[in-house]
This record gives C-alpha cells, structure tokens and sequence, in this order.
C-alpha cells in the first residue's frame, strides 16, 4: 500500500489550514505564507501526490484522487474541520475535497483555480513540466508571473531540489500531458460549485498568462472574488503577504446556509 501524501505541520492552535501547492510545486513553496498563518493556526503544507515526498503517495491520477488521499490523511490525523487553500492545481483539488467531503471544509481559498473553465496555456505548461535546471525553472516561472515579478531564490531552489529526485521529472512530464490533452483542460461543472455553502474566496492575478482571469466571470454569486493587479498565475510568491491576509479574512467568515433550519424545516 502506498503511503499517504507527505506534510509540513506548523503552529500549534485549533484551527487547521491546509494548504496545496499548484502543478510541479511542493510544499516548500507556502514557506512565508505559512510563517504568517501559524501564528494563529495549525497549518499543513502538503506535497501533492507525484510532488517532491509524495512522489510515489497514494492519490496519483488527477485532483480526485489527490483529493481523496489527502481527505484520507486528514482523518488518519483525527483532524475536524479544515480550511483548505489551493493554488492552481492545488485549487482544483481543493474544490474535489469540498465536494466530496463537505463537512470536513470549514472555508475555501482558491488561487487561481484549475478547472474554471477549459482554456489553458498548454506550452507553457508544458515548458514548466520540463524545466530542470536552475535557468529553466526561474525562466518558467518568470514566463507564469506578472510582467514586474522576480521569481524568490528560495522557490527556484526548492524546485530544483525536487526536480532531481529520481523520476520526478519524467512524472512532471506526463501529467502535465494528461492535464492538457487537446491544450484544453477538465472542468469542474458550475452545478457542483454551487453546491458548497462554505465560504468561498477565489484570489486571481489579472495578468495570468496560464489560466486566464476570464474564468472568474462566471462564479457562483455566493463566491467571492479578489483581482490581484499587476499578478500573474504564481500568486503564492508574487504576493505572499496578501494571499496570507485574504486567508486570514476568509476562515473568519460565514458560510450561506442551503437547507433551512430545523424548527423552519418542521413548520
């Protein structure tokens, strides 16, 4: 049996944010968002499964079954609710969770979703599946931010590191060609989404260049929107103190109710 995704645990308080890296990341990448949560929350920064220490985890395949394997490792930690954060990929399997296990997700951050609508940068994608050396990924990752960003030596170095472990790279490479055959990606259907009834932020660079900012225009009413200017796709780096900030404000909000209360129900 193969083991469930590996985590990073932080801070020591009882409300527990999750966070998910986006494709051919690692957990590493969250290092100063999660500084700034922990002061105020357990915070667990995965390695999503085919990532870094869960290369080899259970839950390869796509967001649902990451999903599901990381649902998996939160009651393996007899964890309660949880607010999830995902970026891009992350984001996707961040939503998967929600669905599949609603009363596990007290809040939803997404970062520039994957699965918000079909339309998808597959070159760039591509490239950024293949990037191996130091150059490469800064150059990749520079090629994904706003037009002003510089990618942060401590992502680059990450990325690299995770890149040399033995397949790593060739697994990149496959998903990234099962994530954007036809260069079109899989969707996650609007009548799901309007199901969930936590809160739900979706934070978006206005200047992504992989999965474009237009894929916000048709949200639920009930979710949240925040344009990043300036931003690209990589907002975790671009933008650390403010995606902090945004989760922050989020795990303190409200979630709609869809069914009436029960004295309401019984009348």
């Amino acid at each position: 049996m193969r083991p469930f995704p590996y985590a990073v645990e932080s801070g020591a308080r009882p409300r527990t944010i999750v966070l998910l890296h986006g494709f051919g990341a690692c957990g590493e990448i969250w290092r100063d968002v999660a500084a700034s949560l922990a002061a105020r929350a357990r915070v667990l920064a995965y390695d999503l499964p085919g990532h870094g220490q869960s290369l080899e985890s259970e839950g390869l395949g796509g967001a649902k079954p990451a999903a599901r394997a990381i649902l998996a490792d939160l009651a393996a930690r007899r964890l309660g609710k949880v607010h999830l954060v995902g970026h891009s990929m992350g984001g996707a399997v961040a939503t998967s969770m929600a669905l599949a296990d609603p009363d596990r997700v007290a809040s939803l951050t997404l970062l520039a979703p994957g699965g918000f609508g079909p339309e998808i940068n597959a070159d760039l994608l591509r490239r950024y599946a293949a990037a191996a050396s130091s150059n490469q990924v800064r150059a990749s990752l520079a090629a994904m931010s706003g037009p002003r960003s510089v990618p942060p030596d401590h992502v680059v170095d990450a990325l690299c590191r995770m890149r040399k472990r033995p397949g790593q790279l060739q697994t990149l490479i496959d998903m990234a060609a099962a994530m954007s055959r036809d260069d079109r990606q899989g969707i996650i259907p609007r009548a799901q989404l309007d199901t969930l009834d936590m809160p739900v932020m979706v934070v978006w660079g206005a200047e992504d260049p992989l999965l474009r900012v237009e894929q916000a225009e048709a949200l639920p009413s009930h979710f949240h929107l925040h344009h990043v200017l300036d931003a690209g796709h990589m907002l975790v780096e671009e933008a650390p103190d403010l995606i902090a900030e945004i989760v922050r404000r989020n795990v303190r909000r409200r979630g709609r109710r869809l069914r009436p209360p029960l004295d309401a129900s019984a009348s």
